[in-house]
C-alpha cells in the first residue's frame, strides 16, 4: 500500500506560479500512474493531469500549456508545476496513485489518495 502526501499549496496572485509535490511512502511509485485532481467548493472533483508509468503526460484542456507534470522515481515524488494561475484554478488539489501494468496510459482513477493541499489564486 502506498501513502501519499501533497505539499506546495498556498495563496498566489493571478499570473503567479506554484509547484505542488506528491511524496510517496510505503511502496515504490514505479508500478503506478499518478494523477492530480482538484475540487473547488460546490463542484465535483475533476482530473487535472496524469503521468503514466512510462512518463506519458495527460492534461485537462483548461490547464494545457500552463501546468506541467513530472515524476522523479528515485525520489518517489511527482510534481505539478503550475504557471499563469487563474482564479478558477482555486481548489483543493489531490494526488492519487493508480496501480496499472500499462506504461503509456492513465485512467484518471485513484486507488490511493493524499489528503490534499489548498491552492488559492486571488489578488
Amino acid at each position: 500500500q502506498v501513502q501519499l502526501v501533497e505539499s506546495g499549496g498556498g495563496l498566489v496572485q493571478p499570473g503567479g506560479s506554484l509547484r505542488l509535490s506528491c511524496a510517496a511512502s510505503g511502496s515504490s511509485l514505479d508500478g503506478y500512474a499518478i494523477g492530480w485532481f482538484r475540487q473547488a467548493p460546490g463542484k465535483e472533483r475533476e482530473g487535472v493531469s496524469c503521468i503514466s508509468r512510462g512518463a506519458s503526460t495527460f492534461y485537462k484542456d483548461s490547464v494545457k500549456g500552463r501546468f506541467t507534470i513530472s515524476r522523479d522515481n528515485a525520489k518517489n515524488t511527482v510534481y505539478l508545476q503550475m504557471n499563469s494561475l487563474k482564479p478558477e484554478d482555486t481548489a483543493v488539489y489531490y494526488c492519487a496513485a493508480e496501480r496499472t501494468i500499462l506504461k503509456g496510459a492513465c485512467a484518471f482513477r485513484g486507488d490511493y489518495w493524499g489528503q490534499g493541499t489548498q491552492v488559492t489564486v486571488s489578488s
